[in-house]
């Protein structure tokens, strides 16, 4: 998989309106809130999945922040994904091939695309699904109570 970094373009959707310097700040805060030490090294991790458009893996989250701090180990990236993710601020992702990743989580119901080759994410509603999945009730003679739904693909930029 080939490294991209991309940063999303002022706001970001299901964030009510935030600015990518907004959420960064917003995640920040709501880390020290619940009593997490801010360190320059957590700063940076934050900043890298607060302005991703798509879904990194800890390694490239590692990676990527390592560019600004060399001092930065690992464990320090697994621990303040793990913390991100505890506080519903950043959502887990699987990928084709197998690795974990994590991407900005977004507020209410929403599915998303991930392209096999960069990794970009897009979400959709997918309001029409409801249809499907009673069908797949009545066809199985389960009652479906929850879902969720990954696609993947390949996005018109890496198709060029």
């Amino acid at each position: 998989m080939k490294m991209v970094f991309n940063i999303l373009p002022g706001k970001i959707s299901g964030w009510k309106g935030l600015s990518l310097n907004n959420l960064h700040q917003d995640w920040l805060e709501k880390l020290q809130h619940n009593g997490y030490r801010l360190t320059g090294s957590r700063r940076i991790v934050v900043e890298i999945m607060a302005k991703s458009e798509r879904a990194l893996s800890p390694l490239e989250v590692y990676e990527l922040a390592r560019g600004q701090n060399a001092g930065l180990g690992l464990v320090t990236v697994y621990r303040t994904l793990e913390k991100l993710e505890e506080l519903k601020l950043i959502q887990r992702v699987h990928q084709p091939q197998g690795c974990q990743a994590f991407i900005a989580a977004f507020t209410g119901h929403q599915h998303y695309i991930l392209c096999k080759q960069c990794g970009k994410v897009e979400f959709f509603d997918g309001e029409n699904l409801e249809d499907f999945f009673e069908k797949i009730g009545r066809q199985t003679g389960y009652r479906i109570e929850e879902h969720w739904l990954q696609l993947f693909g390949v996005c018109a930029n890496c198709r060029q």
